[in-house]
C-alpha cells in the first residue's frame, strides 16, 4: 500500500483503536493533575486495562523526571497491565523543536528514560517559536491564511516525529478550534504528510477522548495508511482512567 505520493506505509488498521489501553494519563507530577500515580495504577485495573502509558507535562527547565521515572517504575505489578511511560511537550517551532529538558529527549526508549514523548499542540509552532491561540488569530485577522496555518502545524509535528525518533503524537488537531479552524480545513496532503512520518517513525497517533479528536476522516484515511492509532483519555483525575464515553460510541 502507499500513498497518493507513492510513499510504502504498513498494512490497513482499524479506524477505532482498541479500548484495552489508555495511552496518556496524567498524575500530580502535572500541576493540573490531582491522582497520584498508584491511584492511576489501580484505575486502570479497574477499569480492565491491559496497557496504561503514565505521561506527565514537561518544558526544557523541568528537573522531576527521573522521580517521576522512580515512582511510576516502583509501582507494584499488576498481573495482565503493562505500564508504559511518557513525557507531554508542546512543539515550540516550525523546525520541530520540542519543549522538553536534552536530557530527557537523549533517554527516550533507554532504561533510564520515558518510553515516547508525546507531542502536543498547545499552541501553534510558528517560525519564530510558539503562538498562542490568542496571537495566531490575530495573525489571521491580519491576513495569515488558514491553510498557511495548517501547513505550519503539520510541518512542524512532522519535522519534531523524525526529529525525537520515539514520539506521541498527542490530541492531534486539539488546537484547529481555539483559533476559528476545524478538521475540515485541513487538506488530504496534510493528512497524508502525517501519515507517512508517523509511519516511517513508527509513532502511535492518539485519538483523544477529552478533546474528541482526531474525527473520522483523518482516522479513516490514517488507518488506511498503516498508522498505530491508540486509545487515550489524557485523564487529569483516577476516575477518568480507560473512561471512554465518546470513543466508546464511535464504530469499530
Amino acid at each position: 500500500m502507499s500513498t497518493p505520493d507513492g510513499t510504502a506505509v504498513g498494512p490497513a488498521r482499524p479506524a477505532r483503536p482498541s479500548l484495552t489501553g489508555d495511552h496518556h494519563v496524567h498524575s500530580t507530577f502535572s500541576d493540573d493533575a490531582v491522582s497520584a500515580p498508584v491511584e492511576n495504577l489501580e484505575a486502570a485495573a479497574r477499569a480492565g486495562l491491559r496497557t496504561v502509558r503514565m505521561v506527565d507535562h514537561v518544558r526544557v527547565s523541568t528537573t522531576y523526571v527521573p522521580s517521576f521515572l522512580a515512582v511510576v517504575r516502583g509501582l507494584p505489578p499488576v498481573d495482565g497491565l503493562t505500564v508504559l511511560t511518557g513525557v507531554e511537550a508542546k512543539i515550540l517551532d516550525a523546525s520541530g523543536a520540542v519543549d522538553a529538558p536534552p536530557e530527557v529527549l537523549a533517554a527516550l526508549g533507554r532504561p533510564d528514560g520515558p518510553d515516547r514523548v508525546l507531542l502536543a499542540d498547545h499552541q501553534l509552532p510558528g517560525p519564530d517559536g510558539p503562538w498562542s491561540p490568542r496571537t495566531t488569530r490575530e495573525r489571521m485577522a491580519a491576513g495569515l491564511a488558514a491553510s498557511d496555518v495548517l501547513d505550519l502545524l503539520v510541518t512542524a509535528t512532522v519535522r519534531a516525529m523524525h526529529r525525537v525518533g520515539r514520539a506521541q503524537v498527542a490530541h492531534p488537531f486539539s488546537l484547529l478550534p481555539k483559533i476559528g479552524l476545524s478538521e475540515d480545513d485541513v487538506s488530504d496532503e496534510h493528512l497524508d504528510a502525517l501519515a507517512a512520518a508517523a509511519v516511517a517513525t513508527g509513532t502511535p497517533v492518539e485519538v483523544n477522548e477529552k478533546w474528541r479528536c482526531p474525527g473520522p476522516r483523518a482516522r479513516t484515511r490514517w488507518a488506511a495508511a498503516g498508522v498505530e492509532l491508540v486509545a487515550s483519555t489524557d485523564a487529569h483525575h483516577a476516575g477518568d482512567v480507560g473512561t471512554y464515553r465518546w470513543l466508546g460510541a464511535l464504530d469499530a
